[in-house]
């Protein structure tokens, strides 16, 4: 029997908006966590069979140690500096932890988690093959807790340089960074680069003369697979964080389905220009196209883009894109070569030079709310490069001094034995390939480009990731 009329179920159309907007943003964390595994791919395809294991072992620190660290102390560290950097801002000690005790606030906090995991695991790809891992440890926490939560609080939480913080006020604008260019992006890369430096080059990365010398990687096919997860998960990154700022006072379906096209065209656009140009590039540098300098454009296209996204024209993207795929091969030779930091995966070039790229040249690329170009103004310029050099002087002596405390408290870099047998056997006492390695010692077998095996006596297997 039919239903009477009057007991037909009454839904409150606001509480079916919050609950589809509550299960759009976790789907978008989810996008943003598979990014995890696109991370351990691309980093443990760039280091020998030998340390593929610790390589996997410091991503999955980066997210359980970090969630934990993150809920604890980080989060609560952004509100703060938040609350402080802004004038006429309460100081409300209490809300800042709000989040401990209050359901309503876990799917806001858990979004915030997963942009501060991402930041903190850039970091491991420049300091794999050589670092203690009990100072990674350390190194993962100070991220989580204090160096990017600061940034966050500076930035997102309407502290310092938001439209209601001190310089955003002074200069008139706040600044641009939509979905963490250089808050998440050039932050990791920034940190990595520092952790690089201080921890030093892996054994036979330089010869006696100072020149570089390719360390290659075992596997092309986990550091692609791991780009394209990467980029798989991007789409959460840029396109989930447009929806989730939309709401229907912003013009409804209309406006929503423009300004997600925006989003989404400039993060498809930036990573193929980025790809593109990386390839051409490294064909001019090297005489032919390196897949692996394409899969890093790719990735660099991203970061260019992704605090750039909603801001710019669509050819903008393309050339934000294009600019740092370009630059990507030779920002890390510069790096390596002139700088002598044994970056492993080319984190600050992938990461760190294109997240500044992209982000202070948005005023150029700017979008208007019909899709025309217009230049945002002098006073954004101004800001977007302040706000970048406050990032980065912040995030560079905040690395520092972790990393120096790590030192101090475990020893940053592991025995000249331990770097020879492998982080694999010292540190976890495993081995990620036992059918074709013993330990991961020099004269053990290793697979070979061919995907064969043969014993090498140089510590690596035969071909894989190229270095140059």
């Amino acid at each position: 029997m039919a239903p009477a009329a009057d007991a037909v179920l009454q839904l409150d159309p606001g509480a079916v908006a919050d609950g589809v907007n509550n299960v759009w943003i976790l789907v978008v964390c989810f996008l943003i966590f598979f990014m995890q595994p696109g991370f351990a791919l691309l980093e443990s395809g760039q280091v020998r069979a030998k340390n593929v294991g610790n390589v996997l072992m410091k991503n999955m620190t980066d997210w359980m140690l970090g969630v934990l660290v993150f809920f604890a102390v980080g989060a609560a560290v952004s509100a703060l500096v938040g609350q402080l950097t802004a004038p006429g801002t309460a100081f409300d000690l209490g809300g800042a932890w709000g989040h401990v005790n209050d359901p309503t606030q876990y799917i806001g906090w858990f979004f915030g988690a997963v942009f501060a995991m991402t930041a903190a695991t850039i970091v491991s790809g420049a300091v794999a093959e050589r670092m203690n891992f009990s100072a990674y440890v350390f190194i993962a926490a100070a991220m989580t807790a204090v160096i990017y939560p600061v940034v966050t609080g500076l930035t997102w939480a309407g502290g310092l340089l938001s439209a209601d913080g001190f310089l955003g006020q002074a200069i008139g604008v706040g600044y641009l960074d939509f979905a963490g260019a250089t808050v998440v992006h050039m932050v990791g890369g920034l940190a990595g680069l520092v952790g690089a430096k201080m921890v030093g080059p892996r054994a036979g990365r330089y010869d006696s003369s100072g020149n570089s010398q390719p360390i290659p990687g075992h596997s092309m096919l986990l550091a692609v697979l791991g780009t394209l997860f990467l980029a798989f998960g991007w789409y959460g990154f840029n396109v989930g964080t447009q929806a989730t700022v939309l709401s229907a006072s912003d013009g409804g379906v209309t406006f929503m389905g423009a300004a997600l096209g925006q989003v989404v065209v400039n993060t498809t656009l930036g990573m193929g220009a980025g790809g593109v140009a990386a390839m051409v590039v490294s064909s001019a540098w090297q005489g032919k196209p390196d897949p692996l300098w394409a899969a890093n454009g790719l990735l660099a296209g991203l970061v260019a883009v992704t605090g750039a996204v909603p801001h710019v024209t669509w050819w903008g993207g393309v050339v934000l894109g294009g600019l740092a795929g370009a630059l990507v091969l030779p920002t890390y030779r510069w790096v390596v070569d002139s700088l002598k930091i044994d970056d492993v995966c080319g984190v600050f070039a992938v990461h760190g030079s294109a997240g500044a790229i992209g982000t202070v040249l948005i005023p150029v690329f700017g979008v208007t709310a019909t899709g025309g170009y217009t230049f945002l103004g002098v006073n954004q310029l101004t800001m977007q490069v302040a706000g970048c050099l406050v990032i980065a002087v912040w995030t560079v002596l905040a690395s520092a001094v972790a990393f120096k405390v790590a030192d101090a408290l475990f020893g940053l870099r592991v025995s000249d034995e331990e770097e020879e047998a492998g982080l694999d056997e010292s540190e976890h006492g495993v081995s990620v390939y036992p059918e074709f390695t013993a330990g991961g010692s020099r004269d053990s077998p290793a697979v070979s480009a061919d995907g064969g095996s043969e014993l090498r006596t140089d510590g690596g297997a035969q071909g894989g990731v190229s270095d140059d």
